[in-house]
Order: C-alpha cells, then sequence, then structure tokens
C-alpha cells in the first residue's frame, strides 16, 4: 500500500470533510498532503499539485514562507495566546495600527473574530446594535445582493444567497432583502460593465426608498461574487451604492474576505470606487493563508454609539476564544510587510495580463460562454449552448470532470460547479501561469466533448451546482 492510500484510508475512517459529499470518496481519492512549498503542495508518494485556488483563496505569498515563517516562530516563543478581554498584547496592537493605517480613511476601529463567516456576524450584530443604541430598534433588517455568498454560520447564510448553502437551512434564517445582482455576465450583448451596473442599481434605489427605515445595513462582495460562481461587476455600482446608503442613513457592509489584500488588482476593491464603508470585514489572506483570523474595521461614529457606563448595556459584549490571537497577528503583520516592501499590487499586474494572455484562446471555444478577470481573480464560464448561454445541468458535474483531469496534470483547481477559475497565489510564475492554462483548456475540452446521462433527484432546484 502506498504512504498515499495509508494516509487516505485513516483519514476516511475519521474525518468528516467541508463542502463534501463523504460518499463522493468511494470513487474519487482523497489527496493527503505532506508539505508544501511556493505554489506547489506535496503529497505523501511525491507527486506535486500547483494550487491554483489558494487553498480556499487564503494564500498569497506561496506556502511555507520564510518570512511568514519566521515572524511566526520569533511570536511562538515570547507568547502563544493572551485572551483580549482586560488585557492587550504587542502584536494585536501593531497589527491594528497598520490596519487603520493600509484601509480607507475613516475605518478607526478593530475588532477581531476567528474566521470570515464569524467577521460577518460581528458587522451584521454591531450595525443592528449601532441602530438600537441610538434609538432606532426598529433598524433590524438587511439587505443583500442575489447569488451572493458571506459564510455558512445563521446570520451569515441569511444574507447569502447561493441555494446549495441556504435552502436546507431556510426555516432557522433571518428575514433578509435580496436584490438583483449587478452581475455584469448577465448584461445584454453590446451592454458595458459600467452601463450595466449602472442600470442595475436602479434594483437597490427602489429597496432602499421603501425599506430604509427599516434597514440597518446593506452588504455586498465588492467586485466579486466568490462562491456565486466569480461573478464580476463595475465599480460605479459600489460608489452609488455608498451615495445611496448615505442618502437614506443606512450602514454599508463591505465582505472583503475573499477579494480583499490585492485580489482585486488593488489593495482593498472598495479602493476602485474611491469609497469607504461603514464595515470593512476582513479574513483569508490576512494572515497570509497561515492562521485563521478576521478583522472588521468600523468608524468612530459606530464606536462612538457604545461608548457609555457599563449599566446602560451599551457594551458590545460579542467575543471569541482566540480573538486576536498573537500567532495569527504575527503572521499577517508579516504579510503586511510583504505587500509593503515588495510593492505586490504593482507586481501583479503583468501576472494579471498573463493569465489573461494564457486563456485569451478559450474565449472561442465552443462550450465557452465567457472568459471573465478582474485583477488576480480569472473565470471561464463552462456552458452546454454558447449562442444562448445555456447552462450546463448541475447534476452533470462537469466541473468535476475539470478538477479531477487537473489532478492527474499535477494542479489544484477546484471549480465552482461549471466556472472553472484561477485565483493562485501571487509567487506565481508567468510559465506555472501557462502551465495552469494550458490544464484547464485540456480539462475543458475532456469536460464537454460528451453528453452526460445523470439521474435527476425530484425537488432539485436548477441552480444548485458542485461548491468550490
Amino acid at each position: 500500500m502506498s504512504l498515499n492510500a495509508d494516509w487516505m484510508q485513516r483519514d476516511l475512517a475519521v474525518l468528516w470533510h467541508p463542502c463534501t459529499q463523504m460518499k463522493d470518496h468511494e470513487r474519487l481519492p482523497l489527496i493527503p498532503i505532506r508539505r508544501g512549498e511556493g505554489v506547489w503542495l506535496e503529497d505523501f508518494d511525491g507527486k506535486r499539485y500547483l494550487d491554483a485556488v489558494s487553498s480556499w483563496w487564503v494564500n498569497v505569498f506561496g506556502h511555507a514562507n520564510p518570512r511568514i515563517n519566521a515572524r511566526i516562530k520569533a511570536q511562538l516563543e515570547s507568547l502563544e495566546h493572551v485572551m483580549l478581554a482586560g488585557f492587550s498584547h504587542q502584536p494585536v496592537i501593531e497589527l491594528s495600527e497598520r490596519l487603520v493605517a493600509v484601509t480607507p480613511a475613516g475605518l478607526d476601529r478593530v475588532f477581531y473574530a476567528d474566521n470570515g463567516s464569524s467577521g460577518i456576524e460581528v458587522a451584521l450584530k454591531m450595525s443592528f446594535h449601532y441602530w438600537r443604541n441610538c434609538g432606532r430598534a426598529e433598524k433590524k433588517r438587511f439587505v443583500t445582493l442575489t447569488n451572493s455568498y458571506h459564510g455558512e454560520t445563521v446570520a451569515a447564510m441569511s444574507v447569502g444567497d447561493v441555494a446549495l448553502f441556504t435552502d436546507t437551512y431556510k426555516p432557522l434564517l433571518l428575514d433578509t432583502l435580496k436584490v438583483q445582482s449587478p452581475d455584469c455576465y448577465l448584461r445584454p450583448e453590446g451592454v458595458s460593465w459600467e452601463e450595466h451596473s449602472r442600470t442595475m442599481f436602479a434594483h437597490m434605489e427602489q429597496t432602499l426608498a421603501e425599506h430604509h427605515d427599516e434597514v440597518a445595513a446593506v452588504i455586498v462582495e465588492p467586485l466579486i461574487q466568490g462562491a456565486g460562481g466569480m461573478r464580476m461587476y463595475h465599480p460605479v455600482y459600489l460608489r452609488l451604492l455608498r451615495e445611496a446608503c448615505d442618502r437614506y442613513g443606512v450602514h454599508l457592509i463591505h465582505d472583503e474576505i475573499a477579494v480583499g489584500f490585492g485580489r482585486t488588482g488593488s489593495m482593498f476593491a472598495c479602493e476602485q470606487a474611491g469609497i469607504a464603508p461603514d464595515f470593512l470585514v476582513l479574513s483569508k489572506a490576512l494572515t497570509g493563508g497561515y492562521l485563521p483570523m478576521a478583522a472588521v474595521l468600523t468608524t468612530d461614529t459606530v464606536y462612538q454609539a457604545f461608548y457609555a457606563d457599563y449599566a446602560t448595556l451599551r457594551a458590545f459584549l460579542h467575543s471569541h476564544t482566540y480573538t486576536g490571537n498573537p500567532l495569527a497577528c504575527a503572521a499577517a503583520l508579516a504579510t503586511l510587510d510583504i505587500f509593503e516592501e515588495d510593492q505586490v499590487i504593482e507586481n501583479n499586474k503583468p501576472l494579471a495580463a498573463r493569465m489573461a494572455q494564457a486563456t485569451a484562446h478559450l474565449a472561442d471555444h465552443p462550450h465557452v460562454a465567457e472568459v471573465r478577470q478582474t485583477g488576480m481573480a480569472l473565470a471561464i464560464e463552462m456552458v452546454a449552448d454558447k449562442a444562448g448561454r445555456t447552462a450546463y445541468p448541475w447534476q452533470e458535474r462537469r466541473g468535476l470532470a475539470v478538477y479531477q483531469h487537473a489532478l492527474t496534470r499535477g494542479a489544484l483547481l477546484r471549480p465552482l460547479g461549471s466556472v472553472v477559475y484561477f485565483l493562485p497565489p501571487y509567487v506565481i510564475t508567468p510559465d506555472e501561469i501557462d502551465f495552469l492554462a494550458e490544464v484547464a483548456s485540456e480539462g475543458i475540452d475532456l469536460a464537454t466533448r460528451t453528453a452526460v446521462s445523470v439521474a435527476v433527484p425530484s425537488g432539485a432546484p436548477a441552480e444548485f451546482r458542485d461548491p468550490g
């Protein structure tokens, strides 16, 4: 028995993996990873895989990055953890100062959580609680975009709209207002991204006009709806939204968990609209992909609404055990050092251009409806019919065929349904980008070449799809 097979058997005897139908592993081998270096992962049998999706969008500077390693090791020698209630420590203070400095002006307070979904919960609770402290307890609903995803805890699911993740739990979810997404994949032929995004804002304007008295906040994934299929839209939508939230007295929450730290071509997506949200939620790349942590940045106006004598019960009594963990802070500080010292955003521009160049030919593929890109995120949408943009039935799992082919070629490409995407670490080379494009092209050819016969369970919504 190979080492891989041995570890796989031990794993399947005890583990329940995330975002997985475990029965799939009766035919789909699980891959135990022994080590990582740069953009590469290596299994126990010595086979390497290029990590094209940054291990679920977290890794920006490569696996086992020596600079991040060194910072964590140094921190480990002095302090591994201390509770953040009534106590503090140097790494969390320094990280907070630097996050305030690097994010848009006005975001002056930082609250920490353990992961992205928990960070969303913080922002939602904080917004609702702010209005309550201000005597506006009726402002308790949230507005979200269709096809959005903000995490898998209950409130975070409530402001999401990807059926695969939310439909089962509808009886548990908050009553939210859903507004049609500005998703530019859906724009009419001949209409620009900017024009379509402007047009689609009318739906948000109408919702806020009708419901602003009961709305606490609008929450969006700026520029890219990640788990919704890497669907993208123009920054003008964010600018219009900021103006409308100000006019109607509603908070704006930006979920930059996936798109922050350079993914969209700027350090934060909101910069491309020239705005600042009332709440900015960060995670994933915050620690370079090393340790779980989320940061929720907000304004001093929000902070002051909670600042009072204890007996008023206005405090934000929300906590996570590992809030502000020193080791995670050390990883985040090292990550910010690399951004600052290595001119990462500027150096990513030729890499983004190479991604576009390497995949441009796929726009002519008979089963590719669109190749779209924002910064260092690129997506290729496979369809059953190009002319009508008819999606493949989700039951056919065309993306899974691409994933399986990529593994045989030494690449980790994990599509979102029928959307193949690249979201690689920034240390990827042009030659490695070309390799990914070659593997993706082969996989798309194989996945779309033949008809697939599948059983369709009754009652399953058409919008279900394989998660990425």
